[in-house]
């Protein structure tokens, strides 16, 4: 028995088409539509509309939805050039800075820190190196917090925890992207 007999009132699954069976050779279906063009299609690809039932776009949408294959994304694996580009490592600790912080009270620290940190991201992006860890330690927090209220005022960089493993909580990495 076939599915589809002249008469039949049909619409497209993949577009919105719908008119009126007008030949069945095999597989393929001619409709004509309502604007009375004929158009062939394959019986898989389309929908009989019965009395009192129609297509909705949502029930169209659902069956394109399942029919389409999802796109994979595109993981982009870094190059080797990438992979190998030296990054620079500042330790932020306070004791790396000066030798004695003895008459330094809290704010001059972390502006020294600051500076410090400022000064290095300017350097790397004049030298053009992409890849800057600011090792802050894990403290308090407020250095960090800081730190990313630095990094917000740049435009060209992207920051992120630094690798885990290798540093633990008390890193930021930070990323800068190359004008070319």
């Amino acid at each position: 028995m076939a599915l589809f007999e002249i008469g039949d009132r049909v619409a497209a699954i993949d577009d919105v088409i719908s008119g009126t069976v007008v030949a069945v050779v095999g597989t393929k279906i001619t409709v004509s539509t309502k604007d009375g063009f004929p158009m062939d299609f394959e019986d898989d690809e389309l929908v009989k509309m019965d009395d009192g039932i129609t297509v909705s776009s949502f029930d169209v949408a659902q069956v394109k939805k399942e029919k389409e294959t999802p796109k994979r994304k595109k993981s982009r694996a870094p190059k080797a050039k990438e992979r190998n580009q030296p990054k620079i490592e500042v330790d932020l600790h306070i004791h790396q800075l000066v030798p004695n912080t003895k008459h330094m009270g809290n704010y001059e620290m972390l502006n020294l820190q600051l500076e410090t940190a400022k000064r290095q991201l300017l350097f790397a992006m004049e030298k053009r190196i992409q890849k800057v860890v600011l090792i802050h330690g894990v403290g308090e927090g407020v250095l960090k917090e800081e730190l990313r209220y630095l990094f917000r005022k740049y435009d060209n960089l992207d920051y992120y925890d630094a690798d885990y493993q290798k540093y633990g909580l008390g890193a930021t990495e930070v990323y800068i992207y190359q004008n070319k």
